[in-house]
């Protein structure tokens, strides 16, 4: 006689695991009459197992709540199935940190793989929580970001034998999984836009210092179009995008207010964008009509809250997918140099 799925939930039901115990591989060989060799491998869906014995395996699982013995995986295989993000604790605020996050996953969900995230403030040397994660041997891959041209962690997970995927791009000659925004062509597309609204006199308020990589690509785009168009750079002393939004905002209101202001101003950081808004209009002055601001988002927040800005999306959530699979790869053994890659800006006009 066939069992059906309402057969196997009163068996479920009726034979469950004792209340506080955890259900392991033997729970599920007992209720399912099967072995507990089959039932793991039913588990990790091999493929000499039928699909309804799978079906039913699962479905077990699924109801009785179980769940991987970490450390049990470790002893039998000496994997953590964890996956490390180790993230700036100051990252943008409006939309980077989460989206990473979800787009990690998205691809990890269809994996054995959990995400743990492990922050650090830019204050501390970087390579505290990397060394950390080796020592302790709590992660089988890493994933990172604010790399730096020379990046010391790079050539110590490489030298370690551990694999990573980076947010951003180093100079050092180590060929390591990646996947960047292409800020050089931001940056370039950016001052195009303003030129091309008769802009003369721009600024950029860029990344934390040429320490990371991705402020050296966009200052490349940013004094290669300022050139070609024959415009006058405008310094933005003392502020960064790591700067506190109150003090963007007040030295903003300070730099508009004197006769040499910029007309035109690049932005890297959706939550500094609004910040400088704050401090144009305390200055008096109209974005879209005494100044025109680009900046990229990761979210579509700017336009809704000027729509004379001039946005660029970069899609965060698709760069934690492409991270993920890249780590995953690597730990499956895939050469570093299949698993580097680039997204573009996605530019949005103003909206009237």
């Amino acid at each position: 006689m066939k069992t059906t799925e309402r057969d196997q939930k009163a068996v479920i039901d009726a034979a469950g695991p004792v209340e506080g115990e955890r259900p392991t591989l033997k729970t599920i060989a007992f209720m399912a009459g099967l072995g507990v060799t089959t039932v793991s491998r039913a588990l990790k869906d091999a493929p000499e197992i039928g699909q309804a014995t799978k079906n039913r395996v699962q479905l077990i699982a699924k109801q009785i709540g179980y769940r991987p013995n970490r450390a049990g995986v470790r002893l039998r295989t000496g994997k953590t199935n964890v996956i490390s993000l180790v993230l700036n604790a100051q990252s943008e605020i409006m939309g980077l940190t989460s989206n990473m996050v979800y787009g990690i996953s998205e691809v990890l969900s269809e994996t054995p793989y959990h995400l743990t995230v492990t922050p650090y403030s830019v204050k501390n040397d970087p390579m505290q929580p990397i060394r950390y994660i080796v020592e302790t041997g709590s992660a089988d891959g890493i994933i990172m970001s604010r790399t730096e041209p020379n990046d010391a962690r790079v050539r110590y997970l490489t030298e370690h034998g551990i694999p990573f995927a980076t947010h951003g791009r180093t100079e050092m000659g180590i060929e390591h999984p990646f996947h960047d925004f292409d800020n050089e062509a931001f940056a370039y597309l950016s001052v195009k836009s303003l030129l091309a609204k008769g802009r003369r006199r721009i600024a950029m308020l860029a990344g934390p210092s040429p320490s990371v990589t991705y402020y050296r690509h966009l200052d490349r785009g940013f004094s290669r179009a300022v050139e070609e168009g024959g415009a006058s750079t405008i310094a933005v002393s003392d502020i960064d995008v790591d700067t506190s939004l109150g003090r963007i905002r007040n030295r903003m209101e300070e730099i508009m207010s004197t006769p040499n202001r910029p007309d035109g101003i690049v932005c890297c950081s959706g939550s500094a964008a609004i910040a400088l808004v704050a401090g144009i209009e305390a200055a008096g002055l109209k974005i879209g009509e005494d100044v025109d601001l680009v900046s990229k988002q990761s979210t579509d927040v700017l336009q809704w809250f000027r729509p004379q800005i001039i946005v660029f999306n970069e899609d965060v959530r698709h760069a934690g997918r492409e991270l993920a699979r890249a780590v995953l790869r690597r730990i499956a053994g895939v050469d570093a140099r299949e698993l580097q890659s680039l997204s573009y800006p996605d530019e949005h006009e103003p909206r009237s």
